[in-house]
């Protein structure tokens, strides 16, 4: 079970990264990318002022999951044991946690700025609209 329960995590929080980082980039998905940034960033700082800055309790239940597999040693974040699992090799906690950020907030700052237009745009087309 726990075999299966580790790589549920590893696709689903795995898929969840890359849809916080690219689904800004489709029309459709855009307004479910913002909620889930905010979320994403709701857990890091609200949960975190309780169980630690950037804490997230997907990697808190994979990182369990892992230790009864008897996998010792995790690193502080998902995104270290993600990229050292996958590459085989150990990447810089410091320089992952700070990759991360910035590309959390570049990605926040770009689908707040896409869904700010999308919103405009069907504002203006409502407007049009209602002229008719």
């Amino acid at each position: 079970m726990y075999r299966f329960l580790d790589l549920f995590f590893m696709i689903f929080h795995t898929s969840l990264v890359i849809f916080n980082l690219f689904g800004w980039i489709w029309k459709k998905t855009r307004r479910a990318n913002l909620y889930l940034l905010l979320l994403t960033g709701a857990s890091w700082a609200g949960l975190g002022l309780f169980y630690g800055m950037g804490y997230c309790p997907l990697t808190d239940w994979h990182f369990s999951v892992l230790e009864q597999l008897g996998v010792n040693n995790l690193p502080n974040s998902y995104i270290k044991y993600l990229a050292d699992r996958i590459t085989g090799m150990s990447f810089d906690q410091d320089i992952v946690d700070s990759l991360t950020l910035y590309l959390y907030l570049t990605a926040l700052v770009i689908s707040l700025a896409i869904n700010y237009i999308d919103r405009r745009k069907r504002t203006v087309r409502k407007e049009v609209r209602s002229k008719k």
